[in-house]
């Protein structure tokens, strides 16, 4: 048996050193290089409000992060949607087959989610929704390369139809919204439950999201009525409101987060004050790190997050955790989906957030109401609604055997009442 020489020894030595050295080699220059970060905006037309906000939520994850998630470093490739579904589609097309990103964090709108839904599926890129809220995502036709870091457009409203009959004894209500998916379903939440607990929505007007005038919607709806329900997305709420308070505003308004959303407040004036709403997030929310991240966005930006700022900086939070459980390696998207699909966050605008198995939040709804405070308008508290699902207090398969909220889902059985 050959004896073993310290030359000998030492030259095996070196041999096992370097096959160690040549196999941490790839997993070393994996983390230097760039996570390819696909991110979805809107800078023009009536959802340019709410895209800016995506920006600067996306802006603010990464600069706390010092512009790596996961430990690794992260090339930021930003596209301008236009709020369009035909210019989303061929955006995320560019992303993908040009930029060839690991990873989509967008759309904004639910139409546009919906626009490249058969495309994500197809090319199978992992892809986290921050703000745009189509029920069907995670219900009825899930996507399985697709979750959402903000809730479904309906499950707020569940809430707030049931805050409306049980606490604010609302009898019957007019709702007007943007017409198109997201003010379809958020409506349609909010008529379901506000029914089941002894409302009535005796009438329903949908104006174009694009509408250069609410003047002729406002002169139609009814004034004999206990509130108006109002449903609109980017900086609409702001336009309504100040042209209801124009005609004397002669009933009290309930709306939808995003009628409200800190991102337009700052720019309303008193048509806003008394706004009940409900929703996923407000700045002035008591749920752990919140109040660490609300300062910090105003410190940055100088005013408060909204929804929009909320959801962008969520959807990051959860990749950082997802790059985290497959140690950098995004390359293996079957795997990153897997660990998207099992995040879970303690902390953040939100508090503590986990994912159903459709890939959408479980999350805590807030009743709030427009303040002026401290200076500012605010949405204040009233009343929070505890891990709130998709499907409300439904049974998740009776729900689904039923057609997604819609214009004509649920049925309006009340109007003209």
């Amino acid at each position: 048996m050959p004896r073993s020489t310290p030359l000998g020894r030492s030259v095996r030595a070196g041999i096992c050193a370097a096959a160690l050295l040549s196999l941490s080699v790839p997993a070393a220059f994996a983390q230097q290089v760039p996570i390819k970060l696909g991110f979805m905006t809107v800078r023009s037309g009536a959802l340019a409000a709410g895209g800016k906000q995506m920006e600067e939520g996306m802006d603010y994850c990464l600069a706390e992060r010092g512009g790596k998630l996961g430990g690794r470093p992260v090339e930021l490739i930003t596209v301008d949607t236009a709020g369009q579904p035909a210019t989303t589609k061929t955006r995320a097309q560019e992303l993908v087959e040009r930029a060839k990103v690991d990873v989509i964090i967008g759309p904004l709108a639910a139409f546009e989610a919906l626009a490249i839904d058969d495309y994500i599926r197809q090319v199978g890129v992992p892809t986290i929704s921050p703000s745009a809220a189509a029920e069907d995502l995670t219900q009825r036709k899930q996507n399985p390369w697709f979750i959402r870091a903000v809730g479904t457009s309906a499950q707020a409203n569940h809430a707030l139809g049931e805050y409306a009959a049980k606490d604010m004894k609302l009898k019957r209500v007019a709702t007007i919204g943007d017409d198109f998916a997201f003010g379809h379903e958020t409506t349609g939440g909010f008529q379901r439950a506000f029914e089941e607990n002894g409302g009535k929505v005796v009438q329903k007007l949908w104006p174009p999201l694009n509408v250069a005038d609410y003047g002729s919607y406002i002169s139609q709806l009814r004034t004999d009525v206990d509130a108006i329900y109002a449903s609109f997305a980017g900086g609409n709420g702001l336009r309504f409101l100040q042209q209801y308070s124009e005609y004397g505003a002669p009933v009290k308004v309930i709306a939808q987060m995003t009628t409200v959303d800190e991102g337009i407040l700052k720019s309303m004036g008193k048509e806003a004050v008394g706004v009940i709403s409900s929703g996923f997030y407000t700045a002035t929310q008591d749920a752990p790190g919140n109040k660490e991240f609300a300062a910090g966005i105003r410190a940055k930006f100088g005013y408060d997050p909204g929804y929009y700022t909320a959801g962008a900086y969520v959807a990051c939070a959860f990749l950082d955790e997802a790059v985290k459980a497959v140690n950098g390696k995004v390359e293996d998207k079957q795997a990153l989906m897997k660990a998207l699909r099992a995040v879970k966050l303690d902390r953040g605008p939100y508090g503590e957030v986990t994912l159903d198995e459709y890939g959408n939040p479980v999350l805590a709804v807030t009743i709030r109401k427009v303040e002026q405070k401290d200076g500012r308008l605010q949405n204040v508290v009233l009343k929070t609604y505890p891990k709130v699902s998709q499907f409300w207090v439904y049974d998740p398969k009776a729900f689904l055997a039923n057609p997604v909220y819609s214009r004509d889902f649920p049925a309006s059985k009340n109007i003209g009442n």
